[in-house]
């Protein structure tokens, strides 16, 4: 489950939630479908903790300080638009 991307992990999770709302598999089944639902969402959270982890140290300023930024989609990256306290 290690070597599953983010995209593929959510795109089964969605076909697993798909077959769990239609109920019509044995309840081991839907079990085992459940469970590997769960490992992969967990999967899915760890990953996206990862990724902001690694936004708030981008958006560090030279002091360390937190920048909060808006995205901007005119071309520019990102624009500052205040600092936390």
């Amino acid at each position: 489950m290690a070597g599953v991307k983010f995209e593929q992990a959510m795109a089964r999770l969605e076909v697993i939630v798909g077959e769990l709302e239609k109920g019509d598999l044995p309840l081991d089944e839907s079990l085992k479908i459940f469970e590997e639902g769960i490992r992969l969402s967990k999967n899915c959270l760890k990953v996206l903790e990862e990724a902001e982890r690694k936004v708030e140290v981008l958006v560090q300023d030279k002091n360390g300080k937190k920048q909060l930024r808006a995205f901007s989609s005119d071309g520019d990256d990102m624009q500052d638009s205040a600092s936390e306290p």
